[in-house]
């Protein structure tokens, strides 16, 4: 195997990535479900849309696996948008889930969730919190989700102001506790207003996050004790290998570690709850994936490339495609955008 500590900014390529990946001195993913009893990986049902409405965020996360920041252009246009509306209405599709970069950035957002509700279906929007305080117009972010029932899924990696903003930039931490108080102002996470606010947790360097049902206890005690705020649910998600977090694991010299360690920890029960089987990614451009990291590695969904030409029972009918990425959903208790789930 090549040596890995020479290479630099290996997310930049997502071939050089899939190269990287595959190269891993360890059992090929496709062979490990083959042992474990699936012939192939394929979908349950398309029950939820995750739409990427954009590179663009006004943050710079050290772990982000989309590459985002203030440099990116890449951003989804409204006409991108009716495709996506056309596949919910067409595909009766009832939960969409919107992310990015930070997606309220794309400047047809809100027409968006609004043309997404009026449909009936169920908005998640994956929310970096400082984008609600970091700029005058998105401080009425709390009051607009509110009025669309919006659910809020924000990462904060801890809840000391040291290791959040070590791994997400300088000042995020006040930002975000400053954001979850607005929040908690307009409704969300107080008891019986049906309005959600999940937390994510993402570990801080090259290992598994811990038991979740104990983080959150954690979680919960410290924000109200310290701030006041209240929350639904935390949810904790395994550091995927690919792009800035695949960068850092080649320059500290954690790859091979963190890979045999994904490897060891696969669990046979983790792959019948992956997102993938129920959940379509959609890029910023329209083209189908079956997982936001196979968006990002550029490995589109077999059968149908892109959204304008959408069929659920054609997309029900394919083979999911995997890789050694794919231990970073399948280890321990699991992961995936919603959390444990095995």
């Amino acid at each position: 195997m090549k040596t890995l500590n020479a290479q630099k900014h290996v997310y930049a390529n997502s071939s050089a990535q899939l190269e990287v990946l595959e190269g891993a001195d360890i059992p090929a993913f496709t062979t490990r479900i083959s042992e474990a009893g699936f012939d192939k990986l394929a979908p349950t049902n398309v029950d939820i849309l995750q739409v990427n409405l954009g590179k663009m965020c006004n943050q710079t996360c050290a772990h982000c696996h989309v590459d985002a920041g203030p440099d990116r252009k890449e951003i989804m246009t409204r006409e991108t948008m009716q495709l996506c509306l056309d596949a919910i209405e067409k595909g009766k599709i009832h939960v969409v889930d919107l992310t990015g970069g930070a997606p309220e950035m794309n400047p047809d957002f809100r027409w968006f969730v609004e043309e997404i509700r009026r449909r009936g279906a169920h908005v998640m929007v994956r929310c970096n919190l400082t984008i609600i305080v970091a700029n005058p117009k998105y401080n009425d972010l709390p009051e607009f989700y509110a009025r669309h029932y919006v659910e809020i899924i924000s990462s904060l990696p801890h809840f000391s102001r040291i290791r959040t903003d070590a791994q997400r930039g300088n000042g995020v931490f006040d930002q975000s506790i400053k954001a979850l108080q607005m929040l908690n102002k307009a409704g969300y996470g107080q008891e019986g207003s049906g309005l959600h606010l999940n937390l994510v947790y993402n570990p801080s360097g090259a290992f598994l996050p811990p038991a979740q049902a104990s983080l959150e206890r954690d979680f919960k005690q410290r924000l109200q004790r310290q701030h006041g705020i209240v929350f639904n649910n935390l949810f904790a998600i395994t550091n995927m290998p690919i792009s800035r977090f695949l960068d850092y694991l080649i320059q500290s010299g954690n790859y091979n570690t963190y890979m045999e360690e994904l490897s060891n920890a696969f669990n046979p029960l983790a792959v019948e709850g992956v997102m993938c089987r129920n959940t379509l990614s959609v890029g910023w451009d329209g083209y189908l994936y079956d997982c936001d990291f196979n968006q990002m590695l550029e490995m589109k969904c077999q059968n149908i490339a892109h959204i304008k030409d959408f069929d659920k029972a054609l997309l029900n009918q394919r083979t999911i495609k995997t890789g050694n990425h794919c231990y970073g959903c399948t280890a321990g208790a699991g992961s995936s955008c919603g959390g444990e789930i095995a």
